[in-house]
């Protein structure tokens, strides 16, 4: 699957030799703002809150590439890739399709800083959005923590909304002190 769209950029399902170019890929971030989570016994609140100075984060070296397939033959697995006008990685969405609960899961997902307020976000969601359609899916599910605003703000204005927190997934990690935030939006 190859298209085009109107800003220049070329979007693909990723092929092997991709994985060296989207691992290279710049996912930190810079933010003036978090959510802090209040997590009580009946649930959670969230509470957008300046930070001064802004944060910054650069996420940990993963040893994943992203383009690695689940299961067997990869079936229910997807990476696409977006390439901007000079051929070089804008971005990617790794995606998984969980039968059992009707989930397609966001495993990762990244765009280069230089390309970001451009679309190509939203761009490779919608391919994860029709392979969903393409398996059945229910739902689009993905993880964000607190501390990346941008992203939380990008998934909301996407159709996505909170719903679950995990306030132990980033214990013994370099993440420590962060908590994951569990969004979805239905996948018709």
């Amino acid at each position: 699957m190859t298209t085009d769209d109107i800003t220049g950029y070329r979007y693909r399902t990723a092929l092997p030799e991709d994985a060296p170019a989207i691992e290279a890929l710049d996912s930190s971030f810079t933010t003036g703002t978090v959510f802090q989570v209040t997590a009580t016994d009946e649930g959670f609140a969230l509470r957008e809150v300046p930070v001064e100075p802004p944060l910054t984060k650069v996420f940990p070296e993963d040893e994943s590439d992203g383009t690695e397939e689940d299961g067997d033959d990869g079936v229910d697995s997807r990476t696409f890739v977006a390439q901007g006008a000079s051929g070089e990685p804008a971005g990617f969405v790794a995606v998984s399709y969980s039968g059992w609960n009707r989930r397609l899961i966001i495993e990762d997902i990244k765009v280069a800083p230089e390309h970001r307020g451009k679309g190509v976000g939203r761009a490779l969601m919608e391919l994860a959005a029709e392979f969903a359609r393409e398996r059945g899916a229910g739902h689009i599910w993905l993880e964000v923590t607190n501390i990346n605003a941008p992203a939380i703000h990008a998934y909301r204005r996407m159709g996505f909304a909170f719903c679950g927190l995990d306030t132990t997934l980033y214990d013994g990690t370099p993440s420590e002190g962060e908590q994951a935030l569990y969004m979805s939006r239905p996948c018709p």
